[in-house]
């Protein structure tokens, strides 16, 4: 079986995850280097594991949520579909069971919110653990005087934390913005289309989607 140690010390999967970044500073886009896609990783298989599956859809959760993002690489446009297919590639090539790189390519394929939604429970996790992902850490301009409203609201997220509650069957999204840099209502102008996907994907888990900014419930 290829395991998720076996993913990360890929070498084609590092120039991927490297130069995706690379074309991304470029364009201006926030961090979805080593840090973001390990983190989205270890948030897919918390969710899974906290609602009690097994450990293999476990760990192809945590491949897909470490491979979602390397169709940046190729382009921003349609970087989903496109990494859908490399992931399936790279994990042909690694001898992986066609059932599992099948699951893993369509998670990938439907982790961005223009085209996709959940259509799998690796599929939601990977949703949950990426639109999750807002924190000031993925702002990687240094001059604040070159931030977008994007950049923005990243910055103003000092905290960002999931958490799946399987007895009140709650996923809840806990976030600490300073409201000094941005007002609340930014937040939802930049990520109301990521926050409705995360609401739909937990929806498919069988999860209530809560959005708590601040100590205020807000969803």
């Amino acid at each position: 079986m290829v395991t998720f140690d076996d993913v990360v010390n890929n070498i084609e999967l590092k120039e991927l995850i490297k130069n995706a970044q690379k074309q991304l500073d470029v364009l201006g886009y926030t961090e979805h280097s080593a840090r973001h896609v390990g983190l989205v990783a270890e948030r897919a298989a918390y969710v899974l594991r906290t609602l009690g599956y097994d450990e293999h859809r476990i760990e192809l959760a945590k491949i897909a949520g470490y491979m979602h993002d390397i169709g940046n690489s190729i382009n921003r446009v349609d970087h989903a579909h496109t990494g859908a297919i490399l992931a399936y590639q790279i994990l042909k090539d690694m001898s992986m069971d066609v059932e599992d790189r099948t699951e893993i390519m369509m998670a990938i394929g439907n982790h961005d919110e223009v085209t996709g939604t959940a259509v799998s429970d690796i599929s939601a996790a990977i949703i949950l653990a990426d639109k999750s992902d807002a924190h000031r850490s993925r702002v990687s301009k240094k001059d604040r005087s070159l931030f977008d409203k994007h950049d923005e609201v990243n910055y103003a997220v000092t905290n960002s934390e999931l958490v799946i509650d399987k007895e009140q069957r709650k996923a809840i999204l806990n976030l600490t913005i300073d409201t000094k840099i941005c007002p609340v209502i930014d937040y939802f102008e930049i990520f109301m289309e990521r926050t409705q996907m995360s609401k739909r994907a937990a929806k498919y888990l069988g999860l209530w989607f809560e959005l708590v900014i601040n100590n205020t419930n807000l969803l």
